[in-house]
């Protein structure tokens, strides 16, 4: 009898399932299955996903403490997203659960929903489109839930999450409209009300209204009861009233952080206190208690995940408060805990680059200002202000790298030869000692981490010790000896390009500039050359010419760098150093008056006014013909601009060189070029030279001119568009092949009289007859120019002519009495030849081609 009795309700239980699972019968029992398989399968493993993904959002996001914090933790990424991609699996899993029970719980009957749980499902699948960053779909999800049940306990929320949607696509007017309404009509209390506050005050940030966004923040942190939210709408409080100048009021509010303690996250906590100690009155608050504060924060324990902040906000303290090496100390500890934040590091090095500017430690400025640059969103606003200071800093800090390296060479020459081998072997000890404290930190690394050694074949080791698994360690697959390595390279090496050739010194990072001549040589002699003393006294310059060159180029940086002192960054006492240092260096004769010169209005600047009257009597009874000695005899006759002085001697020759006048514009260009030496406006003259002299002698005197343009005058204006033509413009100048004509290539066509040692007179009245002809010309507008193709050759050239027949048969265009008038012999080629023959002077090789 058991037996069937089991079976009985077995089959009864069937039946009962089986009906239940209908979704088009609207019974109790059908409703709550649903309801209940809904909720506790797939809107239970939904919400689960949907947490994690947020979870794992919230661990990826970084808030940037140096803008005001957003309302959510959750950065929109600009990525396209195909159909059926996810930005995170998390929420397309949690999407994919709400569509089960959608599809599978629905109960749609005559026009109604009966399953109580499809308004969770639909919530769900808003909430994961939104937190996968598709806002479209997720306005979607959430407005259905507004048509279709507007009875339904969770309407309050999908007006909240369809205005955090609409805000994401910038309706912010929309959504703040429509979220002040939802607060004016229901009567909200506890996580909906802060829910809705605080995204209202998100829409009030977006739009600047700041002081209202205050207020819906107060209203949020009051209503909500997690800690974690609370914490950060305060901190957000603080930061909006610090925006509007109210400091008091911004430090109640970070006190209000400050109290939650432990109940919220840690880094509100701390940025509180930081942000406090940044609105501190120096004037009349009590250092002493910041002190401690600070100190108290330095030394917990507990805040050993911020450091870097703590040690940054010291750091500014410090040079507030007057003390410079003890905040070079902190901002340099800052740096030193390798901090996550790029804009906190970027800071920190602009103001170490800020202070050695300040101090007129021009070098030091530049390198800390390259790693601030590093640590800044390329070709943004920040990035633009720093390399405007960087770039300002390129001249001093190449001449500074000059002068500080030839000193030093001439510093050894002029040394006895006892004093030199005194000087290497302490520095082949201090080399030696170096060399074994290294040897003894990869010893003690490699016994560590028990993996592969430098010493080892091939920079294998097999670890055979203890009860440790043998294992065979590739040097490039150990961290360790990896690590050691680069530092290595780079120590010797310096910042090297990936390419061909890269040991020469020429390939080295320009703003990597090594000073120190002796580690230079030491860094790529041999080991036993590397400690031994000989070895570099050998390589100390002997030759005297050698020694005279070195002893040039130190004098020509010094007298660059007063220049770059005293125009650039007006330290007037730094540049006066730089040229009498020049002046006592026995300097050639080109630099001597303009650096007495310049002295002399040095002088004047600083109100020293016997050195100036001094400095002026020797320029005027040592070099009484010069412009300088007739400036100072005449000021009252001198202007800004005399018509001697080199920009206006500039003007005129450019003038000239418009004119096509270019053997003029070369010999006066190479006297300017002598009687300025040394002046600013020389880079100028020589690129003016080189243009000249490719017009004039073609592509060979262009590049050569170029070339040296770009070597001589590297680091000016001038030089680096010297470079820049070399690299990116000669190379396409090069091809002096001519071109045959095409079809498919539309050409302009030239005819060309020339005229070779001709008077002036007989070009300029053939091309007066010439345009009379051309001006009775029917049906093409023509026109005529002179232009220069060497030393002794002219041509006259007629342009407009569209096709090669009507060039040939030019004669033809022309009316009989003019035919008479032109009866000079003309060649005819395509524009594009011409500017061949105009740069490669190659004329008599396109002759002898059967072109015409």
């Amino acid at each position: 009898m058991k037996t069937p009795t089991k079976a009985i309700l077995l089959l009864i239980l069937t039946v009962f399932l089986a009906l239940s699972c209908s979704r088009k019968k609207d019974k109790f029992i059908n409703r709550n299955f649903h309801a209940l398989t809904a909720e506790f399968n797939a809107l239970y493993n939904g919400y689960n996903a949907l947490e994690e993904g947020r979870q794992a959002l919230n661990d990826a996001y970084f808030d940037n403490y140096w803008e005001v914090l957003p309302i959510e933790r959750m950065q929109v990424f600009e990525d396209v997203v195909l159909p059926g991609q996810s930005k995170n699996e998390s929420f397309s899993r949690a999407e994919e659960k709400a569509v089960k029970a959608i599809q599978k719980h629905s109960m749609n009957i005559d026009g109604k929903e009966r399953n109580p749980q499809m308004d969770e499902a639909y919530l769900l699948l808003g909430k994961a489109r939104y937190f996968d960053q598709r806002f479209v779909p997720a306005l979607e999800a959430l407005n259905y839930i507004l048509y279709k049940y507007p009875a339904s306990d969770k309407i309050n929320q999908a007006k909240v999450w369809r205005e955090k949607a609409n805000i994401r696509l910038d309706n912010n007017e929309l959504a703040i409209e429509n979220l002040k309404r939802l607060l004016k009509q229901e009567d909200l209390k506890g996580q909906d009300l802060a829910d809705a506050s605080s995204i209202l005050a998100q829409a009030f940030l977006n739009t600047k209204v700041i002081d209202t966004a205050i207020t819906q923040l107060e209203i949020a942190a009051t209503a909500t009861k997690n800690n974690d939210e609370r914490g950060r709408y305060r901190f957000i409080q603080g930061q909006l009233y610090n925006q509007l100048g109210y400091k008091d009021s911004a430090n109640i509010a970070f006190d209000k952080v400050i109290d939650l303690n432990r109940r919220t996250p840690r880094i509100y906590l701390i940025t509180a206190h930081l942000e406090k100690i940044k609105n501190f009155d120096f004037e009349n608050g009590d250092k002493l208690e910041v002190t401690e504060l600070l100190t108290e924060l330095e030394e917990n324990r507990e805040n050993r995940p911020y450091l870097d902040k703590i040690y940054h906000q010291i750091g500014a303290y410090h040079l507030q408060n007057g003390s410079d090496s003890l905040a070079v100390a902190y901002y340099n500890k800052s740096l030193r805990t390798d901090t996550r934040d790029k804009l906190l590091k970027a800071k920190s090095y602009e103001t170490l680059g800020d202070m050695n500017f300040d101090a007129s430690v021009y070098a030091k400025a530049g390198h800390y200002y390259d790693s601030t640059m590093s640590n800044l969103v390329l070709n943004s606003k920040p990035y633009r202000v720093i390399k405007r200071k960087r770039d300002n800093l390129e001249d001093v800090i190449y001449y500074e790298a000059i002068a500080k390296a030839n000193d030093s060479i001439l510093r050894l020459v002029n040394l006895p030869e006892s004093d030199r081998l005194a000087y290497f072997e302490s520095f082949v000890e201090d080399l030696k000692i170096k060399a074994e404290e290294e040897k003894e930190k990869l010893e003690a690394a490699n016994r560590n981490s028990g993996l592969a050694t430098i010493g080892s074949p091939g920079g294998v080791q097999v670890n055979r010790g203890g009860n440790q698994e043998e294992s065979t360690i590739f040097y490039f697959y150990n961290p360790t000896t990896l690590s050691y390595g680069k530092n290595e390279f780079n120590r010797y090496w310096g910042d090297r390009p990936l390419e061909d050739d890269w040991r020469w010194s020429s390939k080295g990072a320009t703003n990597n500039v090594n000073t120190n001549t002796n580690v230079s040589i030491a860094d790529i002699a041999s080991d036993e050359e590397r400690f031994d003393p000989q070895f570099y006294i050998s390589k100390i310059p002997s030759a005297e010419k050698e020694i005279d060159s070195i002893s040039k180029d130190r004098n020509y940086a010094y007298y660059q760098l007063g220049l770059i002192y005293k125009e650039k960054f007006k330290e007037y006492n730094l540049a006066k150093s730089k040229f009498q240092d020049l002046l006592k260096s026995n300097p050639e004769e080109r630099l001597i008056l303009p650096s007495k010169y310049n002295l002399y209005k040095i002088y004047e600047l600083l109100g020293e006014n016997s050195e100036a009257a001094i400095a002026k009597n020797e320029i005027i009874d040592a070099y009484p013909d010069s412009r300088y000695a007739t400036i100072l005899k005449n000021p009252e006759l001198i202007t800004d601009r005399d018509e001697n002085s080199p920009e206006s001697l500039y003007e005129a020759l450019y003038i000239q060189h418009e004119n096509q006048e270019y053997a003029d514009v070369i010999s006066k260009s190479e006297e300017y070029i002598k009687t300025f030496d040394g002046d600013a406006m020389v880079p100028k003259f020589e690129l003016l030279k080189a243009t000249a002299s490719g017009r004039l002698y073609g592509f060979e005197a262009y590049k050569k001119g170029v070339n040296y343009l770009a070597i001589t005058y590297a680091n000016t204006p001038e030089g680096k568009q010297a470079q820049n033509i070399e690299s990116n413009i000669l190379p396409k100048l090069e091809n002096k092949a001519f071109v045959k004509a095409s079809d498919s290539i539309p050409e302009n066509y030239k005819v060309v009289f020339q005229f070779k040692n001709a008077p002036k007179e007989t070009i300029s009245g053939f091309k007066e007859t010439l345009d009379e002809v051309l001006g009775n010309v029917k049906y093409y507008k023509l026109s005529a120019s002179v232009d220069v193709y060497g030393p002794d050759t002219k041509f006259v050239v007629i342009h407009g002519i569209k096709t090669e027949q009507v060039a040939q048969t030019f004669n033809q265009l022309l009316t009989e009495e003019d035919q008479y008038k032109i009866n000079t012999p003309y060649f005819v080629v395509s524009s594009t030849n011409y500017r061949i023959i105009q740069i490669h002077k190659n004329l008599d090789d396109y002759l002898n081609i059967d072109n015409n």
